[in-house]
């Protein structure tokens, strides 16, 4: 029973079951009260409490009054954190925090004093022998020396080469715990020995090359899109990169100009904050674009939905060699994502190179073969276009001398 205060009368005890719900600063109490006749609680009689209004005791509750009963009560709203649910959760928990601030440390039986050592004191064990079974064997536990059976010719090789040719070996060999990280890309550049470094030389760590700080793009945004939206004839390469006050209204005006030029061949727009609200002008554009070659949309917030859009629009031209999609909102895309985006590639004939990081093995080798394949298509057109200019090694003559060639045999 929780006691309620009611002005002017006494005190009156009402069986109540409070189930709060916060929401938007509006706090609902609802209070069910039993309304079976006759029903006792703890042996007290309830009945005469079947005629009571709720409401008219909550209107006569003072505002304090009714915020110590919403605070006795644990309201099922996820909301409210679970901390906040309960006041007496809140202030058991600051009592435990004070109790545990002020209670004083129990005293040691021992005063600790600096640098004496109490009980037994750890020695660490002695290193194993070596077991010399050999007769060859010092037994002061110095190494043994295994001695491998050579052919006289490797043996002589072997004897007689350098440090260098060594390393070389081992590095072809993939014995890397033989050399330092020093020794083993030098010897894969096929470089010289670095300075201070031999078999028992220290590895240390490469110096770090500090690379010059990128300059800013200057490019003017306007000034490119009013030279994308005339087609301006000397526009063969456009970068936005790195350009981040684009507004939605420009990138409009230049997704919507590309669709109809026809000179433009490299279009980068690398950290420009292009994201899925931009996608319809831009699949509108690769659909009708036949001449841009290359497009270089890295570092953006395009989610893998709309990654599968782009590459969707790029089908329907065939004209495209290069797309540049990763590092965006998602770095990894699902399987479902990756296979779609694998089948879609293998429709396209004409991509030479896709930037995507697929982590399914499955899509990888799909996608690699498709382009190389693509590749191989791509060289053998170059190579047949040569080789329809010229015949057996020479190249054909002009149409003037071929025409009196005829009249000559005709004669």
């Amino acid at each position: 029973s929780v006691p309620l205060v009611v002005r002017g009368s006494t005190r009156v005890s009402v069986l109540c079951l409070f189930v709060c719900y916060y929401c938007y600063s509006y706090v609902f109490i609802h209070i069910y009260i039993l309304d079976m006749a006759g029903t006792k609680l703890f042996g007290k009689d309830l009945s005469q409490y079947e005629e009571l209004d709720i409401d008219d005791l909550l209107d006569q509750l003072s505002p304090e009054e009714l915020e110590l009963l919403a605070g006795d009560v644990d309201p099922d709203d996820s909301l409210i954190p679970p901390s906040e649910r309960n006041s007496y959760r809140k202030r058991l928990i600051d009592h435990i925090n004070t109790v545990s601030i002020n209670e004083p440390d129990k005293p040691d039986f021992v005063p600790y004093i600096a640098g004496t050592v109490r009980g037994k004191k750890w020695v660490p064990p002695p290193p194993p022998e070596p077991q010399g079974g050999d007769e060859d064997d010092e037994g002061d536990g110095t190494r043994t020396e295994v001695e491998v059976d050579l052919d006289e010719e490797l043996a002589s090789v072997l004897n007689t080469a350098s440090e260098d040719e060594i390393v070389d070996l081992a590095a072809i060999l993939g014995f890397h715990s033989m050399m330092n990280q020093d020794q083993y890309h030098a010897s894969l550049l096929n470089k010289g020995k670095p300075l201070g470094v031999g078999w028992g030389g220290i590895t240390k760590a490469t110096k770090f090359k500090a690379l010059p700080v990128e300059p800013p793009n200057d490019t003017n945004v306007d000034e490119a899109i009013n030279k994308l939206t005339n087609d301006d004839p000397m526009m063969k390469e456009l970068n936005f990169n790195n350009i981040r006050n684009i507004s939605d209204e420009k990138f409009s005006t230049l997704l919507q100009s590309l669709s109809e030029n026809r000179h433009l061949e490299f279009l980068s727009m690398s950290n420009v904050g292009l994201c899925d609200r931009h996608l319809p002008d831009l699949t509108h554009s690769l659909t009708n674009n036949t001449t841009l070659k290359t497009l270089n949309l890295e570092t953006n917030n395009i989610s893998p939905s709309g990654i599968v859009t782009i590459m969707e629009a790029l089908v329907k031209t065939h004209t495209l060699e290069e797309i540049r999609l990763a590092n965006q909102r998602s770095s990894v895309l699902g399987n479902k994502i990756e296979m779609s985006l694998t089948t879609i590639i293998e429709s396209n004939p004409s991509l030479l190179r896709v930037g995507l990081h697929f982590e399914f093995n499955d899509a990888r080798n799909r996608v690699s073969k498709h382009l190389q394949k693509n590749l191989d298509t791509f060289r053998q057109q170059r190579v047949g276009h040569k080789m329809k200019s010229c015949t057996v090694g020479y190249p054909l003559l002009p149409p003037f001398m071929s025409l009196t060639v005829h009249q000559d045999e005709d004669d």
